[in-house]
């Protein structure tokens, strides 16, 4: 892409050299940072305009505070999402929005925002948050207004070219996974013999099964144990040992990057310690999530937001692994848990749900099939997010070449 004649050094790092005719300005020369305003006295889901938190739009108004266009940036929370807004709005605490200079051209302002390394300007570690006076001297490059009209409107093209790429990309990765869900609920509630004879399964959402199959409660296929209510402190001659908690719980694979450690009684450790092939259901947060602990640390325990599901002999756990996977995809754990509050899963209303059980045989050659299919699926989905993950990383460096002059779009 064709540059500039003539560079000059910024005297700032991470921009680097700029055209020769263009200057260095603080943010504060752009824009008045302004502070957002407490919605609840506002609030009305009639209203005629958005009210905008870090977030995104959360409520609507009859009231605004600005007009537009601005840029709204968070404040505390979500700090490193700048958000373009063409129209009236409201904008909560949380965030600040900006009264743009008429010196500067809205959409520039924008992607100058969009460049930003917010982790070199905010404070907080448990909540990320952001000062007024840091925003406002922080650097960006400034061409003439009318190079500034040229550089925005060839980023709207561009960006707007590069999220359509990646908008029918994630509709691809939606129909993949839409695919897989369906094969392995075929699989796991019908068979792989089309023409095997049927029988009800008393069960509405399941409908018919193979005739050979049959129908028992989790609590007589396996052992279950709810994990340990959370000890911070030793009682002396307690063991302190690494456990899970919910949030390490994914549908079929276990998040061991941030694993927390808490005190255990020696007669406690049997109990709650895991064994290879167990499944880990999460008991809270997106209740019923499954996965299967194959030995990912030495020695690893579960806190009381996850169950412990330790299939008997004859029943292949990845193939128990599917039909959880199943039960969650058809909503059957939203529908018996309290949603009113917080959802939790409890050991009773664990214990009670209804699998199919197929002949030991059969559920070998279920997950033998499965693991072929849905792996080809997998491959594909993983494919396609790495497609997307390069087009994104593309779109922040092009955006970064352009507002810091590096290339010339005047005439493109």
């Amino acid at each position: 892409m064709p540059q500039y004649p003539k560079y000059k050094p910024s005297g700032i790092e991470w921009i680097g050299d700029i055209p020769e005719h263009w200057q260095i300005k603080r943010l504060k020369r752009f824009a008045k940072i302004c502070n957002g305003q407490d919605q609840k006295s506002v609030v009305d889901e009639n209203g005629q305009y958005p009210i905008y938190g870090t977030g995104g739009v959360f409520g609507r108004s009859n009231f605004y505070l600005h007009l537009g266009p601005s840029v709204l940036l968070g404040r505390k929370g979500t700090i490193d999402k700048p958000r373009f807004i063409d129209e009236p709005f409201w904008s909560v605490d949380t965030s600040y929005y900006t009264d743009i200079y008429p010196t500067t051209n809205p959409k520039y302002f924008y992607y100058c925002c969009l460049t930003i390394n917010f982790d070199l300007y905010k404070y907080g570690s448990a909540v990320p948050s952001m000062t007024q006076e840091a925003l406002n001297q922080i650097p960006f490059a400034c061409p003439p207004q009318s190079e500034q009209q040229s550089i925005a409107t060839y980023l709207d093209q561009k960006t707007a070219q590069i999220d359509s790429f990646i908008t029918k990309k994630q509709k691809l990765i939606d129909l993949l996974k839409e695919e897989k869900a369906a094969i392995i609920n075929q699989a796991v509630t019908k068979g792989l013999d089309p023409n095997v004879k049927m029988k009800p399964s008393g069960i509405d959402w399941l409908g018919d099964i193979p005739e050979h199959w049959e129908m028992k409660k989790l609590k007589y296929l396996a052992d279950i144990v709810l994990g340990k209510m959370l000890t911070n402190d030793d009682k002396g001659g307690y063991y302190l040992k690494p456990y899970l908690r919910a949030a390490n719980i994914g549908w079929f694979n276990v998040d061991v990057s941030d694993v927390k450690e808490m005190w255990f009684a020696p007669n406690e450790i049997a109990k709650f310690k895991l064994k290879p092939n167990d499944l880990l259901v999460s008991e809270g947060g997106e209740v019923g999530r499954t996965c299967i602990w194959e030995s990912e640390l030495s020695e690893c325990f579960i806190q009381n937001s996850v169950h412990k599901v330790t299939l008997k002999s004859k029943h292949n756990p990845i193939f128990y692994l599917y039909h959880f996977f199943v039960l969650g995809n058809m909503g059957h754990f939203d529908s018996i848990v309290n949603r009113i509050s917080i959802a939790h899963l409890t050991g009773e209303k664990l214990k009670e749900i209804y699998f199919v059980v197929p002949p030991f045989s059969e559920q070998n050659k279920i997950v033998v099939f499965l693991k072929e299919e849905v792996g080809k699926i997998d491959y594909a989905i993983a494919r396609i997010e790495k497609e997307i993950e390069l087009m994104q990383e593309y779109r922040t460096a092009l955006i970064s070449e352009v507002v810091t002059g590096k290339v010339d779009v005047r005439s493109i």
